[in-house]
């Protein structure tokens, strides 16, 4: 059995216990230039989502910031947790969201991200919900460690407990295609999809049997899996079929992110900043990579990249 560092824990709680991290996101290709400066709390930001115009990121303690400027500047909303929350996602409304974390927690919104109120918590408080997906308004995914999984279908007024895995595996990440294909990636090699908005799931073959991070689909057919020890996958027939992707630091990728120009960006453990400008055919490292451990790489509403982890926020800005 592959595992990571400090596994069968999850990801972002290997980033809750970590040291300090400071974010020194730099871009090197002449797409991208940074602005040395953390421009959220110096404080541990798991996820993050785009509400409409604004930019919602949630972090430990209960922490959820909003950002009504791109990121230049961030209020503090009042939320009823200090859990630590690690996911969070919007309905393409822009006004209802959800935030999941510890503590077998969700907690929702109604208008944006101004406000927020607890909807669901799991009567095991060891449990933790790791992400989130907010199909539309009323259809909201929460995943999490060792299995978790609820669905709501009527905005969260209720929330109900499913299996769909037999083995006690994390589920680590959701993602959507263009068509509205859902994908869930998790650990021991689990990806799974769905054709009907999380009802039921199906099996993809995976080519290794270690932990994924995530699926991107990149259009109807093109999938991009990324997991530990730098595995990349690319499939062009919507994972019947994988071929690894050769990448130049063997480190945990935990997030990667398809740019509106197409290129691709990952980002992990061990100071790793991946690029590919050829839709994934091949990964270069940018010279100047992440300091340590990136949790999070979000595209916000003017084209600019937001890193986000322990030490915050950093944003990435288009020249």
């Amino acid at each position: 059995m592959e595992t990571g560092v400090g596994k069968r824990r999850p990801y972002t709680h290997q980033l809750v216990c970590a040291g300090a991290v400071l974010l020194a996101v730099l871009f090197l290709f002449p797409v991208f230039s940074a602005r040395a400066a953390d421009i959220a709390p110096r404080m541990l930001l798991l996820d993050g989502a785009v509400a409409g115009p604004d930019i919602v990121a949630v972090g430990e303690r209960g922490t959820i910031l909003r950002s009504t400027d791109n990121a230049r500047t961030w209020q503090t909303a009042t939320t009823p947790t200090g859990a630590t929350l690690t996911g969070v996602s919007f309905a393409p409304d822009g006004q209802h969201g959800w935030a999941v974390g510890h503590d077998a927690l969700i907690v929702a919104t109604a208008d944006g991200g101004r406000t927020w109120s607890q909807q669901y918590q799991g009567e095991n408080l060891q449990d933790s919900f790791l992400d989130v997906l907010a199909v539309d308004a009323q259809r909201v995914i929460a995943v999490g460690a060792y299995s978790l999984f609820a669905t709501t279908a009527n905005g969260g007024r209720s929330w109900v407990r499913r299996k769909v895995l037999a083995e006690d595996y994390h589920l680590n990440r959701l993602s959507r295609g263009p068509t509205g294909t859902l994908y869930l990636a998790g650990e021991h090699g689990t990806l799974l999809r769905s054709s009907d908005n999380g009802e039921t799931w199906t099996s993809i073959a995976a080519p290794y049997d270690g932990s994924f991070y995530g699926i991107v689909p990149l259009d109807r057919r093109t999938l991009i899996a990324h997991g530990l020890r730098g595995r990349v996958y690319r499939s062009i027939d919507d994972g019947a079929s994988w071929e690894p992707v050769a990448t130049p630091q063997p480190v945990l990728l935990a997030t990667a992110l398809k740019l509106k120009s197409n290129f691709l960006v990952f980002a992990g453990q061990a100071r790793a900043l991946l690029l590919s400008r050829d839709y994934g055919k091949s990964l270069v490292p940018s010279p100047a990579a992440l300091t340590t451990a990136t949790a999070e790489l979000l595209e916000i509403p003017d084209g600019s990249i937001l890193a986000l982890g322990e030490a915050g926020a950093t944003l990435l800005a288009q020249p």
